[in-house]
């Protein structure tokens, strides 16, 4: 089992006391694509799974979703966080039991998801004290301090409901002067670029486990694909995840780091419950 650099009441306590105003955000890795940002006080937990359930669900089946990292926190301590996303309705995105046990100890919270996937979460998040806050691709919801921008994802492929409205999101995100990119699940598509408009983001958090149909499961983007995008896109800093949760769905973020060396493309790998702290003007620490 892989370590965190940081959990429990450590974790709380860098989260909780950890202050730069305005003049710097930070990001947590919470595991899988699950990443918390601070700014000026102000919280966004993006796409968390903070429990076994898909351990427990696939257990004595012929996929079996073996944790392969330690829990960082348990989610009931995020009584602090009042916006999440969820990029889509696979439950490492949307988990019952990380979502409603927020949204208890917090009092209630906003949950931004595609519009065409909240029919589905009211029934998956039965109980919680949830607001559902619908978005689609290239339109804007406000949430706290966050301006949120829905950008078309390809899981594998960008798909549609019967309304025209996209079931897979990455969400761009600006606040204070600063822009983050967390593309949710998602391959290489034609539109991604074109859509990430309004200037290069601070920071992307872009998956690497790859595309490969043996798995069982919809793909991502691999290594390289990651840093190319990063690069197109002209990122400040990138921040791989969607591995290291289960054993069968994972990948080394060698080819990642291989890739971004050779581009000059800024990246941090980092480790679960560790802390980025992006500057105005600054070096990253």
């Amino acid at each position: 089992m892989i370590e965190p650099l940081q959990k429990g009441d450590l974790l709380i306590d860098d989260m909780v006391g950890v202050e730069c105003g305005e003049d710097c955000f930070h990001v947590w890795w919470l595991g899988q694509s699950g990443f918390l940002l601070k700014w000026n006080g102000e919280f966004l937990l993006f796409d968390p799974y903070l429990s076994d359930s898909l351990s427990r669900k696939y257990e004595g089946t012929d996929k079996p979703h073996v944790r392969m990292s330690e829990l960082v926190i348990d989610p009931s301590r995020l009584a602090f966080v009042k916006s999440v996303t969820s990029s889509h309705n696979h439950t490492d995105h949307l988990d019952r039991e990380t979502l409603c046990a927020i949204s208890e100890a917090s009092g209630g919270v906003s949950l931004v998801l595609p519009e065409a996937n909240i029919g589905f979460a009211k029934e998956r998040l039965i109980g919680g004290a949830i607001d559902y806050v619908g978005i689609n691709e290239m339109l804007v919801t406000r949430t706290g301090p966050w301006r949120i921008e829905g950008i078309a994802a390809a899981h594998n492929e960008v798909e549609r409901d019967g309304e025209g409205r996209c079931v897979f999101l990455g969400f761009q995100v600006t606040f204070g002067g600063f822009r983050v990119y967390h593309s949710g699940d998602t391959l290489w598509h034609e539109e991604l670029v074109s859509q990430l408009r309004g200037g290069p983001p601070d920071l992307a958090l872009l998956p690497i486990n790859g595309n490969k149909p043996e798995r069982r499961v919809a793909g991502n983007l691999n290594g390289r694909e990651a840093a190319e995008l990063a690069h197109t896109i002209g990122a400040r800093m990138v921040v791989p995840c969607h591995y290291d949760m289960f054993n069968f769905n994972t990948e080394e973020p060698d080819e990642f780091i291989s890739f971004c060396e050779r581009l000059g493309q800024s990246y941090r790998v980092m480790k679960g419950g560790e802390r980025l702290t992006i500057h105005r003007g600054k070096a990253e620490s």
